[in-house]
């Protein structure tokens, strides 16, 4: 990066150096695809209709990356549920399989939906770096993937997503046909991150990441994409509203245009306030699309501003994972852009030191 007197003043806000984590994510997808080569797997290699993947904040993202994956390469072996609470769906019994996703090891919501799991399958695998959740595993035999650890979760996408899938990939649990799809995206995605990675990091706007950053500060963003990049919608609420201190909302079509569509005309003096993303499908079916140029041209003038981030690359898997990063760099630049430092998480770790007081 070209260190202008500007760009040293907003990195200044950057205390513990996400600049230099962000940077190194194509690095760490490379060593997520090889950590899955070689990762254990179920102790039933057996097929399985339902997959409950447990887990919170940036550690549950991987099983919605999991689900949109899956979606989009027309893999139907099994239903994919992420499970963002202490118990556990309905519906779960010895057939089902359960992953426990935490990358610290110690989200209590994940502890408490691992121990309820061990009383309805014995088809269990876990994934951490280390703390409780690492060692009930090891305690009870359970299968245990152990990823590197130094990340705040939400920068770790890579290690806490990539391992799960594929060890499900080298264990035949996805179909012929998607599998053989995924590993040919799995081997170009690396690269084409290289590329992002280097676009990213400039602090002016020649970078898409910056640019967008500037266009959204001042104002409450609302996502909507289509349900195949349901994970990309959920990472840039996510990650605009833990990197970057900032409120952000979402929500997905078609469902919005049933009923969400209709509330952007009250409060009148508010909805100026407000910056209407789509994240865009190039491959999405004609249907979609009339759906989303019909809901631009309605609510295009009611918010400052109206923004289409296209999804780029030449598979499903770079589509999604350009948005994700293009997600990751924004909420970065904007945290900047706004005086924050994008690791900090203050309010978050009150709320854990509360619950722990009152456990």
């Amino acid at each position: 990066m070209t260190e202008t007197p500007e760009a040293c003043a907003l990195l200044d806000f950057d205390r513990s150096n996400m600049f230099e984590v962000l940077k190194n994510f194509p690095m760490q997808v490379r060593k997520g695809i090889s950590i899955g080569s070689t990762a254990p797997y179920f102790h039933d290699s057996s097929r399985f209709p339902l997959l409950v993947f447990s887990g919170m904040g940036g550690s549950a993202i991987a099983g919605d990356l999991l689900r949109c994956t899956l979606q989009g390469y027309g893999a139907d072996d099994f239903a994919v549920i992420v499970n963002r609470t202490y118990g556990l769906p309905s519906g779960v019994n010895s057939n089902t399989a359960f992953i426990g996703s935490s990358y610290s090891g110690n989200t209590e919501e994940t502890l408490a939906a691992y121990r309820a799991a061990q009383s309805k399958t014995k088809r269990l695998l876990c994934i951490a770096t280390g703390g409780e959740l690492k060692k009930r595993a090891e305690a009870d035999g359970v299968p245990l993937i152990t990823i590197p650890d130094g990340l705040q979760p939400r920068c770790a996408v890579g290690y806490s997503f990539l391992p799960v899938l594929m060890t499900l990939l080298v264990h035949d649990a996805i179909g012929r046909d998607a599998s053989a799809a995924i590993f040919r995206a799995l081997h170009t995605l690396p690269e084409f991150l290289d590329a992002k990675a280097q676009e990213y990091a400039q602090p002016d706007a020649s970078n898409p990441a910056f640019a967008l950053a500037e266009r959204l500060r001042g104002t409450i963003p609302v996502f909507y994409s289509s349900p195949v990049l349901e994970a990309a919608n959920l990472r840039w609420r996510g990650q605009i509203q833990e990197n970057g201190k900032h409120l952000a909302f979402g929500n997905i079509v078609p469902e919005m245009n049933h009923n969400e569509i209709n509330s952007w005309v009250l409060p009148g003096d508010l909805t100026k306030r407000f910056s209407i993303v789509f994240l865009r499908n190039p491959d999405a079916q004609s249907r979609m699309t009339v759906r989303f140029n019909a809901t631009k041209n309605i609510l295009q003038d009611r918010v400052k501003n109206f923004i289409e981030i296209h999804a780029e690359g030449s598979n499903l898997f770079e589509q999604l994972f350009s948005l994700i990063y293009l997600a990751d760099w924004t909420s970065y630049w904007l945290a900047l852009l706004n005086d924050q430092d994008p690791t900090t998480i203050d309010d978050i770790l009150a709320l854990k030191a509360a619950m722990t007081a009152n456990s």
